[in-house]
């Protein structure tokens, strides 16, 4: 009987109506926790919302879509126009204040992975594997057969950084937010904002 076989081994049918009353709140949490949990692979790109909070397909619909409007507007290829070639872009934070927890960092990490996919423009290394890659670079002078040299590096023409905030309305059992991503696009050189788009996710969840 597996499971149940021991509860009702623990169980004595013959104990005093007091104990068999007691026993029974814990022959109910024994009964659930014999339940299995069922897990299944899905489709990353599947979307599933459980809780009603930011998610992952969040993340790579707003990416998609801010990159999209970003790359296809007047000003971006006004810019690359004046340059001469493709812009340099570096990413920069993404900061998170709304009242949810939302990764930064992967966020950001898909606004990259669609920058880099685009071709339209090029995508440097953040500060944090920057430094890495300078620290290899150094440690190649000195124990390395071939070597990389210093002062090569591709400097970025433009920083894309950006804020999510969101607005929750309640009533009763029902909740409506309405997430929203707003991204500058920033010329390094003279801090002249070249570009700025938003993107709004709004969500109703009912429960």
């Amino acid at each position: 009987m597996g499971c149940f076989g021991r509860v009702f081994d623990f169980i004595d049918i013959n104990s005093r109506p007091m104990y068999r009353l007691l026993l029974f709140p814990l022959f109910f949490l024994l009964v659930v926790s014999c339940q299995s949990r069922k897990v299944s692979r899905i489709d990353p790109s599947t979307q599933v919302d459980l809780s009603g909070r930011w998610n992952d397909t969040d993340s790579r619909k707003v990416a998609d879509q801010i990159i999209y409007d970003l790359f296809d507007s007047d000003l971006f290829k006004t810019y690359t126009k004046d340059l001469g070639r493709k812009p340099v872009i570096i990413m920069g934070l993404i900061r998170n204040k709304t009242s949810e927890h939302i990764d930064a960092e992967n966020f950001v990490k898909k606004f990259e992975v669609v920058i880099h996919n685009s071709g339209a423009a090029d995508i440097v290394e953040s500060d944090e594997f920057r430094d890495k890659l300078r620290v290899e670079r150094t440690q190649q002078q000195d124990f390395a057969a071939t070597t990389k040299n210093f002062g090569k590096e591709l400097g970025a023409d433009l920083m894309l950084f950006g804020e999510m905030t969101s607005e929750t309305d309640t009533y009763n059992n029902k909740r409506v937010v309405n997430y929203i991503t707003t991204v500058f696009l920033t010329d390094i050189e003279t801090s002249k904002r070249v570009w700025y788009g938003q993107n709004e996710i709004k969500k109703f969840v009912k429960n």
